[in-house]
Order: C-alpha cells, then structure tokens, then sequence
C-alpha cells in the first residue's frame, strides 16, 4: 500500500475541489491490482481494457463523493514510462479522480488535454 500523508491530502482534494465549487463529502480510494482493475470495469462499465483510475461519482449537487479505483501496477507502469516517482504519478492519478468528481471529463483529444493542464494546476498546489 501507497505510504500517503492523509492529512495533507484532504487539504489539497478539499482545495481543488473548492476550485470548481464543490465541498467534499465522502471519498473512498481502492488501491488495487491491474487485475481487480479490469474485473471492476469489465463488470460495472462493460470496458475490456486496463486502466489506471475507474471513478464512481455519487456527488450531490455541490458536494463531491465517490469510489475511486486506482491500479498501482498501472501507476507503477505509466511513471515508469514518463520518467516521473510513483510517489508523483500516484497524486495525479489521484486527483484525476477528484477532478472527474467535479464533472471534468476526458474522453476526447481535446477533453483529455483539458484534463491534463487541470491536473497540472492542481499538483502545482502541491509543489508536483
């Protein structure tokens, strides 16, 4: 398991949420394999593929809440690829979560750059 310092991420989710006008209610993170990951979206998003977060947004209208699996093989994988710490992949793909929660979508070139430079700003809130 991911060593995370707890408080100083219900600040940062608190603040980046807080950015798109949302408050935080509950969050559960799953950290998991690749194999739980794929189980997970073939059985609830009938996807049959791997992937690095599957969020599952429960937000109410001004409240973020959510499950948001994370496959620390895929993170362990994706940092390795882009030259950067697990440590540093793992609060992107954390907060990539979070952004979703807030109605930040990925699923164009163009969303996905989106989402990209909204990730960026909020690492920088954190010195990443």
């Amino acid at each position: 398991m991911p060593r995370l310092d707890e408080h100083m991420l219900q600040r940062w989710i608190r603040s980046v949420a807080a950015d798109y006008g949302f408050g935080v209610g509950e969050i559960t993170y799953i950290f998991c394999s690749d194999e739980k990951e794929l189980a997970v979206n073939r059985e609830f998003l009938g996807h049959d593929y791997y992937t690095d977060v599957i969020t599952f947004d429960y937000s109410t209208q001004d409240t973020v809440n959510g499950d948001i699996f994370i496959s620390l093989d895929t993170v362990e994988s994706n940092a390795k690829q882009v030259g950067v710490s697990f440590d540093d992949e793992l609060l992107r793909i954390i907060i990539h979560g979070v952004l979703h929660l807030t109605g930040q979508a990925d699923k164009t070139p163009e969303t996905r750059a989106e989402m990209t430079r909204k990730e960026n700003m909020a690492l920088a809130k954190i010195g990443k």
